[in-house]
């Protein structure tokens, strides 16, 4: 199930860049993703997934982690759900960065790779667990987590920050990401990024309409929507890289 939506189910915040209310209730995001055919973040996805596993009778409970907690503190505390799933032993179940948890991680310390990622899972005290992905030339990206119940009024009010906050980055890039077979394609504003495990092929959009066919042929999107979004995608782009190439 988990890989199955990993294939399926690109990560997008679309709906953020369009000014239109996400929301934690799992229904609703069963309408958006699988009546809709559509993507979403952390909060619907895995939230769908959590919604999905309990139905079927597996025992899953939602987590609330912090993405980069290592470098920005405990504020980042409640801007991730997650799942911790238990079957013969807990794992770390997580669909909502669309890509790179192939399948679920045994909540131990240990490494694996699941290409094109090396991922890696570690105690780093006071009960939190580390998850740490590295790609092919990139940083280094993790979130921390507590194998407990996720505070849901922390998460709620994550959830409303992350798409209203003139300072969250959902609401200044456009993010787009899925996994497929041993390669992850990311789009963040104009650069479509398809990482591989020795190198990361990068392609520069140049157009609207390149976008809203990109987002329908690449990961299977239908948002002509996503048109208007164009200009201010070119604005950040240009704030970002003015007098650079992004694309090497």
């Amino acid at each position: 199930m988990h890989r199955a939506h990993q294939y399926a189910i690109p990560f997008e915040n679309l709906d953020v860049l369009l000014r239109r209310p996400v929301v934690l209730d799992p229904e609703a995001s069963y309408e958006k993703i699988v009546r809709r055919r559509r993507g979403g973040w952390c909060y619907e996805m895995n939230g769908v997934m959590g919604w999905a596993l309990k139905e079927i009778g597996f025992e899953a409970m939602r987590i609330s982690a912090g993405v980069m907690r290592v470098l920005a503190g405990d504020a980042q505390l409640g801007n991730h759900l997650c799942l911790l799933v238990r079957l013969d032993q807990p794992y770390l179940v997580d669909v909502g960065f669309g890509g790179s948890l192939a399948e679920p991680f045994p909540l131990s310390a240990s490494q694996r790779e699941d290409r094109p990622y090396r991922l890696g899972l570690s105690e780093v005290g006071d009960s939190y667990w580390r998850f740490t992905e590295i790609a092919h030339g990139g940083d280094a990206f993790s979130f921390d987590f507590r194998a407990a119940p996720a505070d849901e009024e922390l998460l709620a009010r994550k959830c409303l920050f992350l798409q209203t906050d003139q300072a969250s980055p959902f609401l200044q890039n456009l993010v787009v990401q899925r996994r497929t077979a041993d390669t992850h394609l990311s789009l963040r504003g104009r650069v479509l990024s398809t990482i591989h495990s020795t190198r990361v092929d990068k392609k520069l959009l140049n157009s609207a309409d390149e976008l809203v066919a990109t987002l329908r042929d690449k990961f299977d999107l239908d948002t002509p929507e996503a048109a208007t979004l164009w200009p201010s995608i070119c604005a950040r782009h240009e704030a970002l890289f003015a007098g650079t190439s992004p694309v090497t």
